[in-house]
């Protein structure tokens, strides 16, 4: 296949040099062929990867170490950003180290580019291994995703990006937020390509609930705009329907089909949600306003980066 031989694998590390360890072995194992692997580590301190596990592997690449931890996606997004600059022609594979996106399966994401060479191949989940708590919350986390912003949210990280995927992403500044609703809100083709979740190599997942949902909550950010569409439609239309509605009791009260008391208690429960509707709206205008203008600015990749190790292998 004619993508592996200008393949570039990038992965973010966080603190996990035994699982990235894991991933060498097998990348060398399952692949064979010369691949290039950048390993961001991401502001590690303690166990952050070095050149030991490419050497022991013979796998060449590069660690690009970060001054500062600045989190998962902004990790890949500054990967890929590195990556239009100095490799602007290269098929890039991005996955996690913890083991969850199996080296084995990448050759099923590449077969999709067949199909689709100026997209995106993303891996759809078959299996996942999670407790019941997590598969429930995910689930309803998709749904309301889909009420919110319109769009099917099935994929994660693991995924093949072409050249011309990796320049179009780059341009946007969604990309810095969630690197899947960045891909969601591009535009470009996208395969959806069935793979079963491995397990972790070692240890558990540094993800506890609230840093799920912050990732979740991200994700949306991206669609504010389609988000503030449908809470405005919704407020308008709530708007709508009290004041219409308020007039009714009144009308009955003066024909005298109403009890004493209801039919100010009814009026006031339609102005109550006519009031709370209108600033429902505004304030929704307002917050992403500011969480968008705020959040959308580009980073200058080149200022977070401590050092680059460049290792070079011979297969």
């Amino acid at each position: 296949m004619n993508q592996i031989n200008n393949l570039i694998i990038l992965t973010p590390i966080y603190e996990d040099v035994l699982a990235f360890t894991h991933l060498a072995k097998e990348i060398q194992t399952e692949l064979k062929e010369k691949i290039y692997l950048i390993a961001i580590d991401d502001g590690s301190m303690t166990s952050g990867p070095s050149t030991l596990e490419y050497e022991q592997h013979q796998i060449s690449g590069e660690i690009i170490r970060l001054r500062r931890n600045v989190g998962h996606q902004r990790a890949i997004a500054l990967g890929l950003h590195y990556i239009a600059d100095k490799f602007p022609h290269a098929t890039v594979v991005v996955m996690d180290s913890d083991g969850e996106d199996r080296p084995k399966t990448i050759i099923n994401l590449l077969t999709g580019l067949e199909a689709n060479s100026m997209g995106v191949v993303v891996a759809q989940r078959k299996t996942r291994i999670a407790s019941i708590s997590f598969k429930f919350f995910y689930q309803a986390y998709k749904v309301v995703f889909y009420i919110l912003t319109g769009k099917k949210i099935s994929f994660g990280n693991f995924m093949v990006l072409t050249p011309f995927a990796v320049q179009r992403l780059v341009s946007m500044p969604e990309l810095w937020i969630h690197v899947a609703g960045a891909v969601l809100i591009s535009k470009l083709p996208i395969t959806l390509e069935p793979i079963p979740r491995g397990s972790r190599y070692i240890g558990k997942s540094k993800m506890n609930f609230v840093s799920l949902a912050l990732h979740g909550l991200r994700a949306l950010i991206v669609f504010s705009d389609e988000i503030l569409v449908r809470i405005g439609i919704l407020c308008a239309a709530l708007s709508f329907c009290s004041l219409v509605a308020m007039p009714v009791p009144l009308f009955l009260k003066s024909i005298g089909m109403a009890s004493p008391g209801w039919a100010s208690i009814l009026f006031g429960v339609f102005l109550l949600i006519f009031i709370q509707a209108v600033t429902l709206g505004l304030i929704t205008l307002l917050l992403s306003g500011l969480t968008k203008g705020n959040s959308m600015n580009y980073f200058d990749y080149k200022s977070l980066i401590l050092e680059i190790k460049k290792i070079s292998s011979i297969n």
